[in-house]
């Protein structure tokens, strides 16, 4: 299984409880109102505002508090401005880890990243580090038992999907992140249920991690992601399954 899905099926069981979903909305509020300042509030011209606040809505985020977070990033109402940053560095068993930050104080954010790699046997790294190990692309994750893969592969690749995998019971659809939201779409119209659908960073290759490692892995990517600076996190680590299920 791939760095990515394995991640995103241990955050799928995380987020179920409110506590999560409450940070979960704190991180898209902050990508709504940043997806605003930058390109405006009108959905249709916005690509990354109009991605945003399907992410939003696909969470059940109230239309309010949408609506409030366009506004802050518009200025008609007042908010916080703030800044985003990349943080790369290398996880337990030499695993890349790279992180989005959305912040309004980077002396804090770097020493809270820096002090949760050094709690969980990681280091913070340079700039660049990981970064080329990622390739940005569209990603859309679709239980194999709810449709028939030539159907879907009908449907994707028509819309301009680059590949379709199957890996631990899901196809995944692959897409490049200006033909997103066309595919999606696309999937959604032949009526397919996604379990996920995002632009992301995929790892090119993984680092198979065992044992204590992958245990800390976890923790690593658990506190990062818990972290209020922190918007996303990817890695290549590859984490067996029963380490997750453990923990």
């Amino acid at each position: 299984m791939s760095g990515h899905s394995k991640w995103s099926s241990i955050k799928h069981k995380k987020a179920a409880t409110d506590a999560k979903r409450g940070k979960i909305f704190t991180k898209l509020i902050k990508e709504i109102t940043v997806a605003a300042r930058m390109g405006g509030g009108d959905l249709e011209s916005n690509p990354r505002l109009r991605t945003a606040v399907a992410a939003g809505k696909s969470e059940n985020m109230p239309k309010d508090n949408i609506e409030r977070a366009i506004k802050k990033g518009t200025g008609e109402l007042e908010g916080v401005n703030y800044e985003e940053s990349i943080y790369e560095g290398y996880g337990p068993g030499g695993a890349a880890v790279l992180i989005e930050s959305l912040t309004d104080n980077k002396n804090r954010t770097v020493a809270d990243i820096r002090s949760i790699f050094g709690k969980n046997g990681g280091n913070l790294g340079e700039n660049g580090c990981v970064a080329w190990m990622f390739d940005q692309k569209g990603y859309i994750a679709i239980e194999s038992k709810s449709i028939d893969e030539e159907a879907l592969m009908e449907t994707a690749l028509d819309a301009g999907a680059e590949d379709i995998r199957e890996d631990n019971g899901n196809f995944e659809v692959i897409t490049a992140p200006g033909d997103f939201e066309v595919v999606k779409e696309a999937i959604d119209k032949a009526s397919i249920t996604h379990i996920e659908a995002e632009v992301t960073m995929l790892p090119q290759t993984t680092t198979n991690l065992a044992g204590k490692e992958a245990e800390q892995m976890v923790r690593l990517m658990e506190m990062l992601e818990d972290c209020d600076d922190v918007q996303k996190v990817y890695t290549n680590a590859d984490i067996p399954e029963d380490v997750m299920n453990n923990m």
